[in-house]
């Protein structure tokens, strides 16, 4: 072999092992999808993922989103993270069966694709985390209206989008215990798209419309800020109480004026960190994303998947004007 050949053979196998170990010390990509941008609750949640891959090493985190909650906002991202060559992909989804074949693509690229918060249809992801048990949700939700309606009343529910998957499950389980409060009357489901302005114009159609509404449910963090306000504004105060989901942050004023009585939520920087960690373990092979299957989540424990592969997080906690303050700067 001349020297030149030797060489060059040496400068190659060089040059092969810098660019491996060069590839070694890449970040692993964790792309966290919200439903939208500029949403406090996602933004709580992109917090926590941080927290997670500072914990994790070596781990970026990219926050993302479509501007708006639409399924198509969301595909136009989710493509643009396969042109990245993302390792993984956490979505809250807007639509369970729109963003299917996009995050199919992204798994045939070797991508790890889980859901979280906002599910999206098995067979468009490896695994689904849930941020409570839907049926202590859909509970949690009827009883937060039901325990300040003693001898009953009307009760109208503001959603987010009509298609956004959670929502759904959650009022679909508050609808299979509504026999134990025969009292209570539904009057109406009305969709606010997790829009601020959208949802508080829904939430004064549902006040004209029922004069001797009695509270309004939003099972939406968006919608339950703006329902509060729409009530307030409205001198509906005492009269209409609003309660559902939301972060102590956003809900304090309403708490303080008496829009609210009472509200819950899970801990989004929980929830946001538990995603990056589940989606971390299996896109390194620490984990399988298989019926029974138990995947560590560092600070949170670890969770269980059922035979859906989905698990859940923890149960839902409620904020009054006895707790507001101690956690209305956390989140």
């Amino acid at each position: 072999m001349t020297f030149n050949r030797r060489l060059a053979l040496g400068l190659g196998l060089a040059a092969s092992l810098l660019g491996t170990s060069a590839m070694a010390q890449d970040p692993m990509r964790i792309a966290l999808v919200a439903k939208s941008l500029g949403n406090g609750f996602f933004e709580a949640a992109a917090r926590g993922a941080e927290e997670a891959a500072a914990e994790l090493g070596n781990t970026e985190i990219i926050y993302t989103g479509p501007t708006s909650t639409t399924a198509e906002g969301q595909i136009e991202v989710i493509n643009s993270l396969i042109a990245q060559r993302v390792d993984a992909i956490a979505i809250s989804a807007n639509d369970p069966d729109a963003v299917v074949p996009a995050l199919q693509k992204a798994m045939q690229r070797g991508i790890t694709v889980i859901s979280w918060d906002s599910g999206v249809a098995p067979e468009g992801r490896e695994m689904h985390l849930a941020p409570s048990s839907d049926a202590l949700i859909g509970q949690t939700i009827i009883k937060l209206a039901a325990d300040h309606l003693p001898e009953g009343g009307k009760v109208a529910v503001l959603s987010a989008t009509s298609t956004s998957t959670n929502q759904n499950v959650w009022i679909a389980e508050m609808t299979k215990v509504m026999d134990q409060y025969p009292d209570i009357e539904v009057v109406a489901t009305v969709y606010g798209d997790d829009l601020a302005d959208k949802s508080y114009r829904e939430t004064q159609g549902l006040i004209q419309t029922y004069p001797d509404l009695d509270a309004i449910i939003a099972p939406t963090s968006v919608g339950i800020v703006a329902a509060a306000q729409a009530v307030q504004d409205a001198g509906k105060v005492g009269e209409v109480n609003v309660t559902g989901l939301g972060l102590p942050s956003e809900m304090a004023g309403a708490i303080e004026s008496g829009a609210s009585k009472s509200f819950a939520i899970w801990n989004p920087v929980d929830l946001g960190y538990t995603a990056a960690m589940i989606a971390h373990a299996l896109a390194s092979d620490a984990a399988s994303a298989e019926p029974g299957a138990e995947i560590a989540t560092g600070r949170m424990g670890s969770v269980t998947l059922n035979d859906e592969t989905s698990a859940a997080m923890s149960e839902p906690f409620t904020y009054d004007a006895s707790n507001i303050d101690e956690f209305k700067s956390v989140f």
